[in-house]
């Protein structure tokens, strides 16, 4: 009887380790700062989440400084940083059937599903905050850099998504917002004329 009472005494914690093993409190742990793993030699760093590229593609990495734009700030939307960023994506059936996916699932619901903001959802709750007319003449006069940029950094009431949307599939939606605009009957200036 002893035997079973002290057994029982245990932390459930140490019962648990008797049969799964090691736990957490014995593990080793790591300083602050400290590099867990070094790099390979002649390795090449990579910054993007695994967030999908496109159509049943995953994207596991960027190189940086390669394809992905350098980082920027809201003071840099109307600088040509950000107004000279080419578009690395053709807008083709592909990059805009992802746009369309993208834009319905993320900015609809401000912007509206046509890009017409005073059309969005979100009016319905909350009247006085209508989001932006992107299938609109001025927007169509925008560079397709500044719309990525807007996307990536925000501006005004507008947050922003570089955290949320890839380097590729800001490009997407950018390509989709000129298709709205076209079908809106406004031209795209610049780079998004194709």
């Amino acid at each position: 009887m002893l035997v079973i009472t002290s057994g029982a005494c245990t932390p459930l914690d140490d019962t648990m380790a008797y049969f799964a093993g090691r736990h957490m409190r014995i593990s080793r742990s790591f300083d602050p700062y400290e590099n867990t793993i070094p790099p390979p030699e002649n390795s090449v760093p990579f910054s993007a989440g695994n967030i999908t590229a496109g159509p049943g593609r995953l994207n596991i990495g960027q190189p940086e400084r390669g394809v992905m734009p350098a980082p920027f700030a809201q003071a840099d939307l109307l600088g040509p940083v950000v107004q000279n960023l080419p578009n690395p994506v053709p807008a083709d059936q592909a990059s805009l059937a992802r746009g369309e996916v993208l834009f319905d699932r993320i900015c609809a619901i401000c912007h509206g599903s046509a890009g017409v903001g005073a059309e969005a959802n979100m009016t319905q709750w909350i009247p006085l905050l209508v989001g932006f007319n992107l299938s609109g003449p001025t927007v169509a006069e925008f560079s397709d850099g500044y719309i990525y940029g807007i996307m990536r950094v925000g501006r005004g009431l507008m947050p922003s998504y570089g955290h949320q949307i890839s380097n590729f599939d800001r490009w997407h939606i950018v390509n989709y917002v000129r298709q709205l605009q076209r079908e809106a009957g406004n031209t795209p200036a610049g780079a998004g004329a194709q």
